[in-house]
């Protein structure tokens, strides 16, 4: 199992007793709040480091490295759409519970259950669980909880620079990281018995809110964590182009990879007029009732609902005022949109265009805009040729907004919003960017890693559709691996209700790296999505590209001239394609 997979186990199940059985006492059954279960310390101050044993040979967490990151004790943590309180306790305390079959006092209707786990054991500890409905029903999970000093930097929530051991303070990277396991929707969870696994660590567990009322219109992933400016005191307008509309709006900022926090002093969202200038009077935002918010490095930020009619296929200004020093942000590169950046001072309210006198390329630090109402999401897991490489800046035509457009002329199905996921560069198997620290490769955790922030946690997500895997073969990836990481993608999707399409692989013979036996490796990839039984449907966007009289090639017509990316007449032919009542 790579990663972070859970698996949602479809049949009752009886639980070992372990520790209890060998001892021949049983654990208390009446569930208890999490804190009162603590028996592990794992945070020590940086002065008094023996005052915290996490894993067993002294070793800890830096409490000064923690409130560097924004996680202070009581501090709510927003992650992968889930809330969950870091233990308000002094260094030196105990503050996580090593999982031994506790019942645990857990309370919520939703989606999933949010775990903030590290593990202990040198590698990944896996343990089953149960958890427990107010009618009386329970349902079994798997946890695995990746190890805080060798797990994936890929899949953390935050990792600290420092560990703190009797003799000293060690450099290297102290991981912690939220899991999610799915639930049975729409029932109330009461209690979650933990697993009995040795050295898993359980600091906080909460159920994440159902997204029931709301559409995802609008997504960009994180595909890295660049140098930019700095900024100091500069607010950023960014452009972002809606697939679904509604009467109502709500923000996701994401602080996706970063050490540090990042504050946002001031935000509003208006409707485009031209350029930088918006139509109207922008709408300011809140966060919790506040103006602004600081964002713990690996957290997220969700503005206040606001009301204020999104309309569908249109431009949005989402304005951000930055007021500390920013010297690296979470980005997405490749937006093929012009987004701005103002001269110093806060100009998130302005109207005009004047303060914004330079054009941005990227998306910084804004993942995502949700509409009250609508049926919910497509979401589109991909690659270069998703994010819309090569077609044309400022036309967004890129092939899922074709995709929306259509969803937006017919009543045959819903209107479902469509959120791109794309990330230039990206692999299924393997991580371009390594998921910790300033970098300039922009090409993204992959997709297998990212699948639950991307895919799982987007709003009323009902469909994904993974088209990835030429970037895996054209750098030495075998069919096999390939395969199997979408095999992985399909079960863990399946395991939270989503309806799953696979595309096949396009050509891209002619490309340097595109030689005939890359080629042959694309060619048993797509064989196998189309037989393999594994998705439910497939999209055989290859069929749509490849030149009949060279099938390793796309047709002239739509190739960009790279031999790699479809131009805007091969992605709107991609979108064209796709059976909407397979959706």
């Amino acid at each position: 199992m790579r990663g972070l997979a859970v698996v949602l186990l479809l049949c009752a199940s009886v639980l070992p007793t372990g520790a209890a059985a060998r001892t021949g006492v049983e654990r208390p059954t009446e569930p208890r709040p999490i804190t009162q279960l603590f028996d592990n310390t794992a945070v020590s101050d940086d002065a008094r480091p023996a005052e915290a044993d996490f894993d067993g040979s002294g070793a800890s967490l830096s409490a000064r490295d923690l409130a560097a990151a924004g996680w202070t004790p009581g501090r709510v943590l927003t992650v992968q759409g889930a809330r969950l309180t870091w233990p308000k306790r002094t260094a030196g305390e105990p503050d996580n519970v090593v999982a031994d079959g506790q019942t645990v006092r857990v309370r919520g209707r939703g989606d999933a259950l949010a775990f903030l786990v590290a593990g202990t054991a040198g590698q990944d500890v896996t343990g089953s669980g149960t958890v427990g409905y107010a009618d009386g029903s329970a349902s079994p999970y798997l946890l695995t909880a990746p190890d805080w000093r060798r797990g994936p930097l890929a899949t953390k929530a935050v990792a600290l620079p420092h560990i703190n051991t009797p003799d000293g303070r060690l450099a290297g990277k102290a991981r912690l990281y939220v899991v999610t396991v799915p639930v049975v929707p729409g029932r109330a969870v009461t209690s979650v018995r933990l697993p009995r696994a040795a050295g898993l660590h359980v600091f906080a567990v909460s159920v994440r809110a159902g997204t029931t009322g709301w559409t995802g219109s609008w997504a960009a992933a994180t595909s890295g964590y660049p140098s930019v400016g700095p900024w100091t005191d500069r607010t950023l307008r960014l452009v972002v182009h809606t697939s679904a509309g509604g009467p109502r709006v709500r923000l996701r900022f994401d602080n996706t990879f970063a050490a540090t926090p990042v504050r946002i002093g001031s935000a509003t969202v208006a409707l485009r007029g031209k350029g930088a200038a918006a139509r109207g009077t922008p709408v300011r935002l809140t966060f919790g009732g506040r103006a602004g918010a600081e964002i713990p490095a690996g957290a997220q930020a969700y503005s206040d609902p606001v009301g204020f009619e999104v309309p569908p296929d249109s431009d949005l200004l989402v304005s951000f005022h930055l007021p500390g020093t920013v010297p690296a942000a979470p980005v997405h590169r490749l937006a093929l949109q012009r987004s701005y950046l103002s001269e110093p001072g806060d100009h998130a309210a302005d109207g005009t265009a004047t303060a914004y006198t330079t054009v941005l390329p990227s998306w910084p630090l804004l993942t995502g805009v949700d509409v009250g109402g609508g049926p919910g999401s497509v979401v589109v897991l991909g690659d270069s040729i998703t994010d819309g490489a090569r077609s044309t800046v400022d036309t967004n035509r890129r092939w899922p907004d074709v995709l929306a457009r259509r969803l937006l002329a017919q009543h045959e199905v819903p209107r479902y919003g469509v959120l791109n996921q794309g990330i230039s560069a990206n692999r299924v198997v393997t991580d371009r960017y390594p998921g910790d620290g300033v970098s300039t490769d922009s090409g993204g955790v992959s997709a297998l890693h990212r699948l639950d922030r991307d895919v799982l946690a987007q709003a009323s997500a009902r469909t994904l559709i993974v088209f990835e895997g030429v970037n895996d073969v054209r750098t030495g990836a075998t069919a096999a691996a390939v395969t199997a990481g979408l095999r992985e993608i399909a079960g863990r999707a399946h395991a939270r209700g989503l309806r799953v399409l696979a595309a096949t692989i396009l050509p891209c013979g002619g490309e340097v790296h595109c030689t005939p036996a890359v080629d042959a490796e694309r060619a048993a990839i797509n064989d196998w999505i189309r037989g393999a039984g594994v998705f439910d449907g497939v999209l055989d966007f290859d069929a749509v590209i490849r030149d009949p009289a060279n099938p390793s090639r796309m047709l002239p017509a739509y190739d960009s001239g790279d031999h790699l990316h479809p131009g805007d007449a091969g992605l709107a032919a991609l979108a064209e394609s796709v059976d909407l009542r397979l959706l």
